[in-house]
């Protein structure tokens, strides 16, 4: 086999040709030692490691890619990786065999997801989404063994370079985006492979800035006249308006069910199992949400409150369309469901609620102030809430100019 030795360049290879033979060329890259590029007589361009093993005193072949989807670039990062494996006695022929036969990466989270995720978590389907969305592409396909610190503190900065495939054109996936990410990676090695080394140990996260918005008088304004326009889908509203008034969580709005409702006493309670902290939570119904409830009971037979004849749950899904099409009805940006539920904690504030009626309404888990937080009675609760529906529901009735917020109680 003849050892042509070549300057490897992409101008070059996308140039070369069989010369028409009925035998493979070969070529070794003069830049790389073991780097070999194979022409076959149909024409077809693989990337090959080609070198002597001095222990095992025999020649080891092992492909490396096609040409030109492997790039010339990856294939001398490869290529150098096997001659320092080799150098350093390992057998790259076995080692790679053995690697062939590992589980993936998207092996291992499929098996996570039925085992450890659907059974205990209720935002499971958030976990697939932000796999599909941040690691699926890049890491899904590699073999446990590919992984180490280095290689996942690459991804995880090069995350917040990526631009999102939704919202404004140019806008990049933020540090806290990514941050979650790297969370879900790590617990999936952690729970899904507990004999493997956790590559995300020691990758440090991004500095995070909580966010802090809400809507303002101004925009709440323009919210609700979006909201009460007569396109907006009446289930669409209904959720928008228990979100606002109860400052509950989506997934809990979602799932919302009438056994745990008592219209008589004006309170839903999550139960332990449903609830994020992991104990029952009780939240105070304001006239506004009680209304709502009690024309909804009387005109259904299902066990949720907002019910769905298509979706798997059988009940009401996070309505994606239609919240970006009610924000764009209220020309509102940088607005999201979640905003909501800050919305009436901010509006609580602003009307003069003290932090753990606060902390209550909305059902922040606090270790210094839990015991504080349990013997509150829902009176002061519902009083906050009140007042927060009331102030947020002034905004109707306003002129069109921005009015300035205060947190002076009356």
């Amino acid at each position: 086999m003849s050892t042509t030795k070549v300057n490897f360049t992409d101008a070059q290879l996308l140039k070369l040709k069989h010369d028409g033979s009925t035998k493979r060329i070969f070529l070794f890259d003069a830049k790389q030692p073991g780097l070999a590029l194979q022409i076959t007589p149909a024409g077809t361009k693989t990337f090959q490691f080609r070198h002597w093993d001095s222990t095992r005193r025999q020649s080891k072949i092992l492909t490396i890619g096609k040409y030109p989807s492997k790039t010339l670039d990856e294939a001398r990062k490869r290529a150098a990786e096997y001659l320092v494996e080799l150098n350093s006695g390992v057998d790259i022929v076995e080692n790679s065999r053995k690697i062939k036969k590992e589980s993936t990466l998207n092996n291992l989270f499929s098996s996570w997801l039925t085992l450890h995720a659907k059974p205990h978590k209720k935002t499971w389907d958030e976990d697939q989404r932000r796999y599909d969305l941040y690691i699926q592409k890049p890491l899904g396909g590699k073999k446990l063994s590919w992984f180490t610190s280095t290689k996942i503190r690459e991804w995880h900065s090069g995350l917040t370079k990526l631009q999102k495939q939704k919202g404004p054109k140019g806008k990049t996936i933020s540090p806290t985006t990514a941050n979650r990410a790297l969370t879900l990676l790590s617990t999936v090695f952690n729970q899904g492979a507990p004999d493997v080394a956790n590559p995300c140990i020691g990758v440090k996260k991004f500095k995070e800035t909580s966010r802090e918005r809400f809507l303002h008088p101004d925009e709440l304004q323009r919210f609700f006249t979006a909201l009460e326009d007569p396109v907006t889908p009446q289930n669409f509203k209904d959720y928008i308006i228990l979100s606002l008034f109860t400052g509950a969580r989506r997934s809990n709005i979602l799932a919302m069910r009438w056994k745990d409702i008592d219209l008589e006493s004006r309170t839903w309670t999550i139960p332990a199992k449903e609830s994020k902290s992991g104990q029952a939570m009780m939240i105070p119904l304001v006239d506004q949400a009680l209304v709502l409830l009690i024309e909804r009971k009387a005109q259904t037979r299902s066990i949720f409150v907002l019910p769905s004849k298509t979706s798997k749950t059988g009940h009401y899904r996070e309505p994606r369309k239609a919240w970006e099409a009610l924000l764009r009805r209220a020309e509102l940006k940088d607005t999201r469901l979640h905003d909501l539920r800050r919305t009436m904690g901010s509006y609580m504030a602003i009307s003069g609620s003290n932090l753990p009626s606060i902390s209550k309404a909305l059902g922040h888990q606090n270790q210094a102030t839990t015991a504080v937080y349990a013997r509150l009675d829902l009176d002061p609760v519902r009083a906050g809430m009140e007042k927060a529906a009331e102030a947020m529901l002034a905004t109707r009735r306003l002129p069109g100019n921005v009015v300035k917020l205060s947190n002076d109680s009356e």
